[in-house]
């Protein structure tokens, strides 16, 4: 494996990291085991590890609550294994590339999750995900469930065959339902990892799996931080061809920590905004009265009290009701203007609410298709950009995207959607930021499956492949980009449209940049390794090895970066001093120039050094420039 000089270049060992943890809480536990190639490793000894969380003894298996399926506990191996494998850029298929915020990443989101777990660990605000609803026609993926860690990082060292990551889950599957329970339990682990303490995670899904899924959201967020189950009407009509005809679906909501959640008041739509006028021409603006009276209950003596209308009436609470407040407050607010007591001054009195001082209306669970849309409409939308093709069956509607990320985030805020399907999260974003100014970022995952692949459940194959579409992805980054283009061109001249970001930075998951060489040496002979003097594949661009150094180095991937040329060398300079990277053959000048900028990173390649003790001299002589400078080899 690499030496402390070396960067891993390889995703986090969540198992490590986990042994870690429960070492520093009960360091009883930790043992050691030999591994396969007869070394030891630290682990655990998990008869004291029960036994330190029972407080009756322990004796083997037991009964007890919990969900469980054939495959759990591979899903839970496969979502803490590390793999060997980067992002690679693609600035032919991005949108301003060097400039915008938002990333879209094509391949396995079991993969980009993994990838992701340093760099965005605790980042993300809001998680959105439509993911197969296993309804017996869909696809779900096909995990590659290894025996060990070990194995499982050795197949990730290798290069996917592009299209066989899905297959059909038919309802004739012996695993029908524990199929689709680990390719979700594995994803969602990793995702809870990214979201901030008040982040929050919205799954839709229908009938088919929405009780298992709150049982398995139960176990990996914790049944303590459910917050609700939308029910979202997703149609109009009936289908005729059912007995009882599925108006709706679900959108179920957990957050890290519910404690600390926090959503937004939605906006007044139009039927609620006819209830606010302003008779009195009161300077505050519109209102509208609400009751002020409540039951009586244990209501204290100080609310039952009698009033006196404008126009002389005495009036006490309604039979079995009290005064919502106490008479010295119900006073002050007749002092200052809010309470009604109607145009003759002498109706029962109500407590004026202005427009102008209220953030809005508090959401709850019934959404229905007037205000977030429906299927069809989402059909039509996708319909409109792509000139009257329809490449999508059933998309979500803008406006229910748009609801859900204008609840749960603010200005800044990372949005994530690892089933990124049509682009739809993308799109809304869009719409929000330039309704709201509110400029949120976006990371959206799309495999790059192949759509003559997918079956029956893509039903717009022939019409996708006659436009030339190959991919899943392809449409989904082409959906992105003529949603950006369509909303410039629909807001010229609008206020901060300058500012609106509709670009998005194209990150393709592949195979490590690194020849095994790098991580296994010890497995090479000497006389193989003189023969494998650069460890870096061929085919890599400098490029190409800056991400998966970002990636290594625990940096956003969405950071601005600047080429320089420095003695005739090309070097990267990300997120302006925050690391520094040059590839090329790296000399003592170059060493000066670049520490006169105090650069937190600096990583080079072994290749570019061109003897051995060059590279102590090199760190000694940032030490003595820039001693703040952590330097690091490839």
């Amino acid at each position: 494996m690499p030496n402390q000089d070396q960067l891993k270049m390889h995703s986090l060992n969540l198992v490590d990291s986990n042994i870690e943890k429960i070492a520093a809480l009960f360091p009883n536990c930790v043992t050691e085991a030999q591994i396969e190639n007869g070394e030891l490793k630290k682990a655990i000894d998990f008869d004291l590890l029960k036994q330190e969380l029972s407080q009756v003894l322990v004796e083997g298996e037991q009964e007890r609550y919990r969900l469980d399926w054939v495959g759990k506990k591979e899903s839970i191996l496969t979502a803490n294994a590390p793999i060997a494998k980067t992002l690679r850029p693609c600035r032919e298929e991005s949108v301003n590339f060097d400039s915008t915020e938002n990333l879209f990443i094509e391949g396995d989101n079991l993969e980009a999750l993994k990838l992701l777990q340093e760099n965005y660990l605790g980042k993300v605000k809001m998680i959105y995900i439509d993911p197969p609803y296993n309804t017996g026609n869909d696809f779900i993926y096909e995990d590659d469930f290894a025996e060990s860690t070990e194995v499982f990082f050795e197949k990730s060292n290798q290069v996917d065959e592009e299209g066989n990551r899905l297959i059909a889950n038919t309802d004739s599957n012996g695993r029908f339902h524990s199929d689709w329970l680990s390719m979700m339990y594995s994803r969602l682990k990793l995702a809870r990892n990214l979201l901030t303490d008040d982040g929050v995670i919205f799954i839709s899904l229908d009938d088919s799996e929405i009780n298992n899924l709150g049982n398995m959201c139960n176990e990996i967020f914790g049944e303590k931080n459910f917050i609700a189950k939308i029910i979202w009407q997703k149609k109009t009509s009936p289908d005729a061809r059912m007995n009882i005809s599925a108006a709706h679906d679900y959108i179920m909501i957990y957050g890290k920590n519910s404690e600390l959640v926090y959503f937004n008041s939605l906006p007044f739509d139009s039927e609620r905004l006819k209830g606010y006028t302003n008779p009195d021409n009161d300077p505050r603006g519109d209102w509208a009265s609400v009751d002020i009276t409540g039951q009586t209950g244990r209501a204290p003596k100080s609310q039952f009290y009698e009033i006196t209308t404008p126009s002389g009436l005495k009036m006490t609470p309604p039979s079995g009701r009290c005064w919502a407040m106490a008479q010295k407050t119900f006073l002050d607010l007749v002092a200052d203007n809010r309470i009604w007591f109607g145009r003759d001054g002498e109706n029962r009195p109500r407590l004026k609410k202005f427009l102008s001082e209220s953030d809005g209306v508090r959401p709850w669970t019934w959404w229905d298709n007037k205000s977030v849309g429906h299927n069809q409409e989402g059909s039509q939308e996708l319909k409109e950009l792509f000139d009257g093709n329809v490449l999508f069956d059933n998309p979500k509607p803008i406006k229910l995207l748009s609801r859900i990320i204008s609840l749960s985030t603010k200005k800044n805020d990372i949005v994530l959607d690892f089933f990124g399907g049509s682009g739809t999260t993308a799109h809304a974003i869009f719409e929000q930021n330039i309704l709201d100014g509110n400029y949120r970022k976006f990371i959206v995952i799309q495999l790059k499956e192949l759509i003559n692949k997918i079956g029956n459940d893509f039903k717009s194959n022939a019409t996708a492949l006659k436009l030339n579409y190959e991919f899943v992805s392809d449409i989904s980054k082409e959906r992105i980009r003529r949603a950006g283009t369509k909303i410039i061109e629909e807001n010229k001249g609008a206020e901060g449209i300058e500012n609106l970001d509709i670009g998005f930075r194209v990150l393709k998951i592949d195979s490590t940049n690194m020849k095994d060489v790098y991580y296994t040496p010890d497995a090479y002979k000497q006389v193989d390794i003189l023969d494998l003097a650069d460890h870096i594949k061929e085919d890599r661009t400098s490029e190409d090895l800056l991400f998966q150094v970002m990636l290594d180095w625990g940096l956003e991937l969405s950071l601005p970066i600047e080429r320089k040329t420095i003695q005739g060398k090309e070097v990267f300079y990300v997120a302006g001093n925050s690391l520094v990277a040059c590839f090329d053959e790296l000399n003592f000048k170059m060493v000066d120039e670049i520490a006169q900028d105090k650069p937190l990173r600096v990583v080079s390649a072994e290749r570019a050094i061109q003897l051995d003790h060059d590279k102590t001299n090199i760190k000694e002589r940032f030490k003595q420039l820039s001693p703040e400078t952590e330097v690091k080899f490839i």
